[in-house]
């Protein structure tokens, strides 16, 4: 019997959300090219899920910048344009330390357990030598599960969206930037605080993870 994928909370998911998750994630960590044509025939048989659940997920993508559609040429990954950097940041810098906080606030024993577990993770980032993408898979995961924490699914969704577009822009730059896994390890600390209930700590350390990426890509430019 096919085991039922789930989120991290244990809801069972859709078969369009599903392919809206494994589409934008090949997007976001540049497994899909920026410019790169969207086959939907290709990502059919790549997830094993039907050309309903796919358009749907790609209707998704399209709203959330990842894709675009051009008349009589196709869909396609939408560039990555540094320029983007500014605005995004400009977002995650008000957004981030609010979301860091109200997790602090409001995360369920659950997600500290979760947390807990990421931080685990984190903390063996030095020893286990692992390759840029592995790190930023864990990137994604801690980022989400702060997200997840705060409870307000508005918030949430929005920086799920503008985090995508961040890390779009980080694996374009990755080649060139230094000291990677410290930068994952940053978040050590942030957890530690939203674990705590330490929500001025943890709003303050998210702001400050925001301003270093930023500072970071700029300087790999």
């Amino acid at each position: 019997m096919q085991q039922v994928a789930t989120d991290p909370r244990g809801d069972a998911l859709s078969l369009a959300e599903r392919a809206y998750r494994a589409i934008r994630d090949r997007l976001v960590m540049l497994e899909i090219r920026p410019g790169d044509p969207i086959n939907e025939d290709q990502l059919m048989q790549s997830l094993g899920l039907g050309r309903t659940p796919v358009r749907e997920a790609l209707k998704r993508l399209q709203y959330e910048r990842l894709i675009t559609t051009y008349p009589r040429r196709g869909t396609f990954a939408t560039e990555v344009n540094i320029t983007d950097l500014a605005y995004i940041s400009e977002v995650r810098q008000e957004l981030e330390p609010l979301a860091a906080a109200q997790a602090a606030r409001r995360a369920t024993a659950a997600d500290r357990e979760a947390l807990a577990t990421l931080l685990a993770e984190l903390r063996a980032v030095a020893d286990a030598h692992r390759d840029a993408a592995e790190l930023m898979r864990l990137d994604l995961q801690v980022h989400r599960a702060i997200y997840a924490a705060t409870h307000n699914p508005y918030l949430e969704d929005t920086l799920v969206r503008h985090d995508n577009l961040a890390t779009r822009i980080w694996c374009l730059f990755v080649d060139r930037l230094d000291d990677m896994s410290g930068h994952v390890e940053e978040h050590s600390p942030l957890i530690e605080a939203i674990v705590a209930g330490d929500a001025d700590r943890a709003g303050r350390l998210a702001r400050g993870h925001v301003e270093g990426f930023e500072r970071a890509i700029r300087e790999a430019i």
